[in-house]
């Protein structure tokens, strides 16, 4: 079951609900599932405190490609404006920020179906306060399907705070996966250019290349927004919540700079490739160079002797045509020695 299809999907598909989980803070740690109606009835009501300080709170995912989703969370879900205006403005910068009580958060994911194309990166919209987490997508994106099948298998998080860690977790795992597979990638490359067998890397090399400069450009921004936020916190975040989610911005910060060590190197494969293709682009001329000059002799002979005036020299020598073959042969050896004895200087 993946974020792009489920059954609860299709239960929900006239509010554009994708899944809907209920976190129940108790000693259970119980999880359930919640319909677009079950949902708007929970929110709508009035709760009390389950423990000293938490709420049980909801986890709603929505597919923005939905026309009545925006409708069902203006009508239920009372989230801040600065969350519409950032849907409406379809920012994709990385930002985490505060909006009174609330959190908004733009991040950046891989789409479901990753080819390693530098397209193929989504954005996730997020908008949580103390009782309610609401994620927003228009492609199915790895994280959110990660953090579904975890939360299926039994991962309850305490607060809305530590789901939004689990979340950033979740993509920093699967971004590691990304440089992973684009590090065995280039590896590959790699042995191939060594071994002489590899005979258009430099376009792979560049789609890799603006896949991880994408991906280094939209995620660049999240640790310092974080660690800004984590200053000036909600009141309803606990101490455990702003250390979860500064451990998650360390491992962002990690992934980054492995993504600028793997930039790096295939920026040195790339220019060893062009190093190579100018030195074959300096051979071909070389070889050009010395066809035509040992082309010159026979040639500047042939198109005096052949200008059928009187005068020409040996014309009624009984060895003249010899001579001459002589003379271009004599010639053309010169030549051929004067341009490979720069050759060999110049290597």
């Amino acid at each position: 079951m993946t974020d792009a299809a489920s059954p609860l999907a299709q239960a929900n598909e006239d509010a554009g609900l994708i899944c809907g989980w209920r976190f129940f803070c108790d000693t259970q740690r119980r999880v359930e599932a919640m319909t677009a109606q079950s949902a708007a009835q929970w929110l709508g009501a009035e709760r009390p405190l389950t423990e000293p300080g938490r709420r049980d709170f909801l986890w709603l995912h929505f597919n923005l490609a939905n026309t009545q989703s925006l409708r069902w969370l203006q009508r239920h879900a009372a989230l801040p404006e600065v969350f519409y205006t950032t849907l409406r403005e379809g920012l994709a910068s990385t930002r985490i920020e505060r909006s009174d009580d609330s959190l908004v958060a733009v991040l950046n994911d891989v789409n479901f179906e990753f080819n390693f194309e530098s397209a193929d990166i989504a954005t996730l919209w997020i908008c949580l306060d103390e009782r309610l987490v609401v994620t927003a997508r228009t492609q199915p994106l790895r994280s959110v399907d990660a953090l579904r099948a975890g939360v299926r298998q039994g991962d309850s998080p305490a607060s809305t705070a530590e789901l939004l860690e689990h979340l950033m977790r979740t993509q920093a795992d699967v971004l590691v996966k990304v440089v992973r597979e684009t590090t065995a990638r280039v590896d590959d490359i790699e042995d191939a250019i060594i071994a002489q067998r590899y005979h258009h890397p430099r376009a792979h090399l560049g789609r890799l290349r603006r896949l991880l400069v994408r991906l280094q450009r939209l995620l660049a921004p999240e640790p310092a927004a974080l660690f800004r936020l984590l200053q000036q916190p909600p009141a309803w975040m606990g101490e455990d919540d702003r250390r979860g989610l500064a451990a998650a911005s360390e491992e962002f910060s990690l992934m980054l700079r492995d993504m600028q060590t793997l930039q790096d190197r295939i920026k040195l494969l790339q220019e060893e490739v062009a190093a190579a293709v100018n030195e074959d682009n300096s051979n071909s001329l070389f070889v050009l160079t010395v066809v035509t000059v040992l082309a010159l002799p026979i040639n500047i002979l042939a198109g005096l002797f052949g200008m059928n005036v009187g005068g020409i020299p040996l014309a009624e020598h009984e060895h003249g045509f010899w001579i001459v073959v002589s003379i271009v042969i004599a010639f053309t050896v010169i030549a051929a020695w004067l341009a490979f004895r720069k050759k060999r200087y110049r290597d």
